[in-house]
């Protein structure tokens, strides 16, 4: 019997795809679940269940949230990386790295095929397509949603006919939840002009006030949180926690899908904001201006390459050995203060501050120089303006 595995989340699409593959096709469909940090024990084992019921010959779930963490989410951080200012690449990236496991879990077991639930009108159809494609040329693609069109009634009347009889009923938002971030659907995103209400998002305000969090960096990666050291994918689930209850994270991106039409999603992602932007404020502090300027061009690009699903690109890895070098002197205590809807970056502290007092201090003293240097370093700095004004007689009206 042909091999199939199924790229499986449990869900109406891909639990059509299950029965259809075995019931239409003829394959052996083992599932696999790729766990990038959104499901407890208990909400795998139901999926593993329901996949066994649905005539899986073989399930499996892949937990990576620390391989998760150390391929991507690390150079995410190194590089500020937020699409369009706004979007931490939440479900993006990891698509990618789901894609990335069910293709090699299918070299694994033998199959000669491998599927997924995509619709034709979304970026994941690309990012898993051209992940598969790329590490296993030869194992073919299977798409029934987006080959057949299909409708959710569609969906859920073939089940019903062959004996699946679970609730199918749609919820009115669509959430997913990943250590980097959830997004959030609903019929509010599909239009230009309105928010999503507050009921939608998954975190609800629990706290009032004020509460103060310090974030330790050792070369670029968080390695505390008040003092308490543990491995950085421990500290962003700590840290989500801590801000969630502040109800801090919520926007909704706008942005260019990779089939070219535009899209807009709502996110939560209070860990990768605040570590962000609170990484970004050391860097401003330990690196020089030139690090700075040229991070900003390369992080924008590595998200924009990550987000289009080219992660497989070498040029990739030219711009993580990049960041990586980078981060030797970015380290240091961040202040950020948490509070409702919203948080704030109080200051840092750390041994590579470039701010200085010994050199200068900016508007009051110039310790390092006289003012001599001063007059002469301008007179310089402005020399090919001045020829070029004199020159073209300008008179600058």
């Amino acid at each position: 019997m042909k091999k199939v595995v199924l790229a499986y989340s449990g869900g109406l699409d891909t639990s059509y795809c299950l029965k259809y593959l075995k019931n239409e096709k003829g394959y052996e469909v083992h599932t696999v679940l790729v766990d990038t940090g959104g499901f407890d024990a208990e909400e795998l084992s139901a999926i593993e269940k329901r996949a066994y019921e649905l005539g899986s010959a073989q399930h499996a779930n892949l937990t990576i949230v620390d391989k998760y963490y150390d391929k991507a989410i690390k150079y995410l951080i190194f590089g500020n990386v937020l699409k369009n200012n706004t979007y931490p690449l939440s479900v993006s990236a990891e698509r990618v790295f789901q894609a990335i496991e069910a293709i090699k879990y299918a070299k694994k077991v033998g199959a000669s095929a491998i599927a997924h639930g995509s619709t034709g009108a979304g970026n994941d159809q690309i990012r898993f397509d051209l992940i598969f494609q790329t590490i296993a040329p030869e194992i073919e693609i299977i798409t029934p949603i987006r080959d057949l069109k299909l409708s959710r009634q569609e969906e859920v009347d073939y089940l019903s006919k062959n004996g699946v009889h679970y609730s199918w009923e749609k919820a009115q938002y669509s959430i997913n939840k990943g250590l980097w971030g959830t997004s959030v659907g609903g019929k509010e995103t599909l239009t230009s002009s309105q928010p999503l209400p507050g009921d939608a998002y998954p975190s609800q305000l629990k706290k009032e006030g004020e509460e103060k969090v310090r974030l330790e960096f050792e070369q670029g990666e968080l390695v505390a949180i008040n003092g308490v050291k543990d491995k950085p994918s421990n500290n962003i689930v700590a840290l989500e926690k801590l801000a969630n209850a502040f109800a801090i994270g919520r926007d909704i991106h706008v942005g260019d899908t990779i089939i070219g039409i535009k899209g807009r999603v709502g996110f939560e992602a209070a860990a990768p904001l605040i570590i962000i932007k609170a990484h970004h404020l050391l860097e401003k502090h330990t690196l020089g201006k030139w690090q700075q300027y040229w991070k900003e061009q390369l992080g924008n690009w590595y998200g924009m390459l990550f987000h289009e699903g080219q992660f497989l690109d070498p040029v990739m890895r030219n711009i993580e050995t990049f960041l990586q070098d980078t981060q030797k002197t970015v380290n240091g205590v961040v202040t950020v203060s948490l509070k409702p809807y919203h948080f704030s970056l109080d200051g840092i502290e750390s041994d590579n501050d470039l701010m200085n007092t010994g050199f200068g201090q900016y508007g009051e003293m110039n310790n390092a120089w006289t003012s001599d240097d001063a007059k002469g370093f301008i007179k310089i700095l402005g020399n090919a303006q001045n020829i070029f004004s004199s020159v073209n007689h300008l008179d600058h009206d």
